[in-house]
C-alpha cells in the first residue's frame, strides 16, 4: 500500500512538472553586441520570460538563439527588452544613455549602424511559403505597417495642435479635456515598427511628455497649463524631428514668456497664435524653423 501510494505520488508530481514547463514553439538566432560574462547575463536576463521567452547568447560569436511562445511574444519585443538594457541588436539600436550606463567592461564597439531586420529561422505557420517570398505580399505588408505608425505618431500631433489651439482661446477647460484625450493617445503608441531613431525618441521622452501632459489634464489653470505646454512642446518636436510629417509644421517661438526667457511651440498654420498670452499678445512671436 505505501508502495502504491509512493508512485502516485511520483507520478502526480512528474505530470506537475511537465504541465509546468513553458511550451516553447519557436526558435531564432540573431546577431547582439557584447563581451563578457556580464553581458551574457544581462542579455540573457533582459530578453527572457518565464513561460513566455528564453536567451543564450554565445560570447564568442555574438549570436542569441531565441525560444518562445509565438501566441505569448515575438522576437521585436525580446530584441526591444535587450536594447533598452543597453545592447545592441540586428533589430534595435540601444538607447545611448542605456549604453553609457553599461560597466565599462560591457562597452562593446558598436558596429549596428541602423536597424536592419532580424534573420527568422522560420516561416510563421499562418504564412504560406509562397506568401513569404512574393515581393508584392511583403511590400503590400510594408505599406500597412508604415500607415499603422504614422496613424500612432499623427494621433499624438493632432491632439497636440488641439492643446494648443485651446491655449490660444485661454480656455483652462477646454485645454484640460484636449490634454486627457492627448494622454489616451499616448498610451495607444507601440514600438512595433518603429525606426532606430523613432525608438530612440520616444522611449527617452516618454516619461516626460506623459508627466506634464497628465499635468494639464489634471488642472484647469491656464497658467499652469501653460508653463507645462513649454516642455511638452519640446518633447513633441523632438519627436516630430525623429518621425517625420505629412506636412509642413511651423516650430514657433514667444521670446516674452517665462520672463522673458522664450517658449517654443509648433503649429500648422505660419501666421503666429500665441498659445502663452493668447488674446493679450496674439501675434508675439516668430517661425523659428519649418519641420518637414
Amino acid at each position: 500500500m505505501k508502495s502504491f501510494i509512493f508512485w502516485m505520488a511520483a507520478g502526480i508530481m512528474l505530470l506537475s512538472t511537465t504541465y509546468a514547463q513553458p511550451k516553447y514553439e519557436a526558435t531564432e538566432t540573431v546577431l547582439i553586441s557584447g563581451n563578457c560574462e556580464m553581458c551574457k547575463k544581462a542579455i540573457e536576463t533582459a530578453g527572457t520570460v518565464k513561460h513566455e521567452a528564453s536567451v543564450d547568447w554565445n560570447q564568442e560569436t555574438g549570436a542569441a538563439t531565441l525560444t518562445y511562445n509565438p501566441s505569448k511574444t515575438n522576437t521585436d519585443e525580446i530584441l526591444q527588452r535587450i536594447a533598452l538594457a543597453g545592447y545592441d541588436n540586428a533589430q534595435y539600436l540601444a538607447p545611448d544613455e542605456a549604453y553609457a550606463s553599461l560597466p565599462e567592461c560591457c562597452q562593446y564597439n558598436r558596429e549596428f549602424k541602423t536597424n536592419t531586420p532580424a534573420t527568422h529561422a522560420h516561416t510563421p505557420h499562418h504564412t504560406s511559403q509562397a506568401a513569404a517570398t512574393d515581393h508584392s505580399t511583403h511590400q503590400a505588408a510594408t505599406d500597412v505597417s508604415q500607415h499603422e505608425k504614422e496613424g500612432q505618431f499623427q494621433a499624438i500631433f493632432n491632439h497636440y495642435f488641439n492643446l494648443k489651439d485651446a491655449l490660444v482661446k485661454s480656455d483652462g477647460t477646454l485645454a484640460a479635456s484636449s490634454a486627457a484625450r492627448f494622454l489616451d493617445a499616448l498610451g495607444a503608441v507601440k514600438m512595433d515598427g518603429l525606426t532606430s531613431a523613432e525608438h530612440e525618441t520616444w522611449m527617452n521622452g516618454k516619461e516626460s511628455i506623459m508627466t506634464v501632459t497628465e499635468r494639464i489634464a489634471g488642472t484647469d489653470d491656464i497658467a499652469r497649463q501653460r508653463t507645462h505646454f513649454a516642455s511638452l512642446s519640446e518633447q513633441v518636436y523632438l519627436l516630430m524631428k525623429a518621425s517625420g510629417t505629412a506636412q509642413p509644421v511651423y516650430y514657433q517661438r514667444c521670446p516674452m514668456f517665462n520672463n522673458s526667457k522664450g517658449a517654443h511651440w509648433l503649429s500648422l498654420n505660419q501666421d503666429i497664435q500665441n498659445p502663452y498670452y493668447g488674446a493679450q499678445m496674439l501675434t508675439c512671436g516668430n517661425t523659428v524653423e519649418t519641420v518637414k
